[in-house]
């Protein structure tokens, strides 16, 4: 069923549109999205008259909408409001010294931003508020005007839990007695956890195994956990690894990987239960060959460009990224749901980038 183009982005159905809704619903969207961009954001206006087609902003579809190489929001200050509209100002992760990306929030845009996680997570997860293990520490809660992709999507996924336990100090070590403590009072509900994924690997499953520790969690308990692969791949453990140690340390069974970057609220994409990630209504993914930008096929690996409806304080609606993906299929997953479902592969080992329209790979 095709949503009248007066539908808000979160009043969708979060995997129910079928292709050609979705395309046309989405073109739409995105096309009003850059005209909003260009009309508030005069960077944003100056890189769409030099470096793209007049026309643009009435594209024929998705793969035409014009995008910005993610990197940008590491050299410039994109906005689309006033300074003192801002509510919140969110910085990539990076190494100590290394430039982050900083992106502006309105309220509208948290709000959007909130809702689009709770809507997604209820298609996982169910809507009732579990007892939260948050594999990290709480030292974030000391300044939430400004703070990194991490502190976020702690603070983002604790609301869905209650009687939280921050499990780690602040050197990341375990507390394993807390940990004992807090489970004696859930002995027979289902626990939610969450971390980013090498903390989980290092912190959690690494020193479990070290100290000879091991837990059996109530039935029906699930992980979320995302980002850190990068690291991961570095100590040669992929994905069935990690779910392997996680099941031999906690008896956990259900584990939900999730790919999103700071650079773009509303694309959250979730791994599905046959390891999939999914693209939910409102965002989707266009995956583009490395050295021609095209479109790529389905099974071919390529680019992961990301797409969403609700950045509307900052010109992040259609980004292309610096990680590797490979399109699956679309609307036919095993799990039931609609819409594109995808694999990330990795980061880009060097990338140059020379501008929108002429953006350069460089292999290793």
């Amino acid at each position: 069923m095709q949503p009248p183009s007066t539908t808000a982005p979160l009043d969708a159905e979060v995997f129910g549109l079928g292709r050609q809704a979705k395309r046309t619903w989405l073109t739409q969207g995105l096309n009003a999205l850059t005209r909003h961009h260009v009309d508030h954001c005069v960077p944003y206006a100056q890189m769409m008259a030099s470096l793209w087609s007049p026309g643009a902003d009435e594209a024929a579809d998705l793969e035409s909408i014009p995008w910005l190489p993610v990197r940008l929001f590491k050299l410039m200050e994109l906005r689309s409001i006033p300074a003192d509209q801002v509510a919140r100002t969110l910085v990539s992760s990076g190494t100590s010294g290394a430039a982050v990306s900083r992106i502006f929030l309105d309220s509208d845009t948290a709000r959007a931003q909130a809702k689009a996680l709770t809507r997604i997570f209820a298609q996982f997860a169910g809507n009732q508020r579990m007892p939260m293990l948050v594999v990290d520490d709480n030292g974030f809660l000391q300044d939430r005007s400004r703070f990194n992709a991490r502190a976020a999507g702690i603070l983002g996924f604790s609301n869905f839990g209650r009687d939280h336990l921050y499990l780690l100090d602040e050197q990341l070590r375990p507390d394993w007695d807390a940990l004992d403590a807090w489970l004696a009072r859930h002995p027979d509900q289902p626990i939610f956890l969450f971390g980013f994924t090498f903390i989980v690997w290092q912190s959690l499953v690494t020193a479990a195994r070290r100290d000879g520790r091991r837990f059996k969690l109530p039935a029906n308990s699930l992980l979320v956990h995302g980002g850190g692969w990068k690291k991961m791949e570095e100590n040669k453990v992929d994905n069935p690894t990690f779910k392997a140690g996680l099941k031999e340390v906690l008896g956990l069974e259900r584990v939900h990987n999730y790919y999103g970057m700071v650079e773009q609220v509303g694309s959250v994409f979730f791994e599905c239960e046959y390891g999939h990630l999914h693209a939910p209504a409102y965002a989707d993914v266009i995956i583009r060959d490395p050295a021609s930008l095209a479109p790529a096929a389905v099974g071919e690996v390529g680019l992961v460009q990301v797409l969403s409806l609700l950045p509307h304080s900052y010109p992040g609606h259609s980004l292309l990224t610096e990680d590797l993906g490979i399109l699956h299929g679309e609307d036919d997953c095993a799990c039931g749901r609609l819409g594109k479902y995808f694999g990330v592969l990795g980061r880009v080992k060097n990338v140059e980038v020379r501008g929108c329209s002429d953006t350069r790979v460089v292999p290793a």
